[in-house]
């Protein structure tokens, strides 16, 4: 399964870029969010394996995310042509997905990210539920952006929606 998500965030890109590569700011923007630590490596690192783990519907989902590529790996002082890349691959228990993460300029002071999503299934009901799932995939996706889009232009923390 897979689909494509985006969505405007009323900030610089260098901004955006910086918010979301630090893990203090993870538990005011995702939603569920249980816990979210290194294995081993750095957070944000290409390589870095982290245990992921969160919460939604009353069920705990816990998964391995793998950073596969972020470029450039300094965020500070950007170009302004340059797309930043975020890529990771998170397993579970059944499934493997992959999100393509991109920021470009989208006019001044305003960055478009958009997020290519793909999800790999290993059992039987699952891949074959999959294309019924896509919208709830898609709407998840979609409102972890708008929540991190909430705090990063208003402070919105999400926490404090859910408690």
């Amino acid at each position: 399964m897979r689909y494509t998500v985006s969505t405007e965030i009323a900030l610089p890109r260098e901004s955006v870029v910086q918010l979301l590569a630090d893990p203090v700011h993870l538990p005011r923007w995702l939603r569920g969010l249980v816990l979210h630590e290194p294995i081993d490596g750095l957070h944000g690192e290409v390589g870095t394996r982290s245990r992921v783990v969160l919460r939604t519907g009353g069920q705990e989902m816990e998964a391995v995310e793998t950073i596969t590529r972020r470029e450039p790996s300094d965020l500070h002082g950007i170009p302004a042509d340059r797309v930043v890349h975020f890529d990771r691959e998170i397993v579970a228990d059944g499934m493997w997905s992959a999100a393509r993460e991109r920021f470009t300029e989208a006019g001044p002071g305003t960055t478009l990210w958009t997020s290519e999503n793909e999800y790999r299934f290993s059992s039987l009901s699952m891949r074959l539920a999959a294309p019924l799932l896509r919208g709830v995939f898609r709407r998840q996706s979609r409102l972890h952006m708008q929540d991190f889009a909430a705090f990063a232009e208003r402070g919105v923390d999400v926490r404090d929606a859910e408690g």
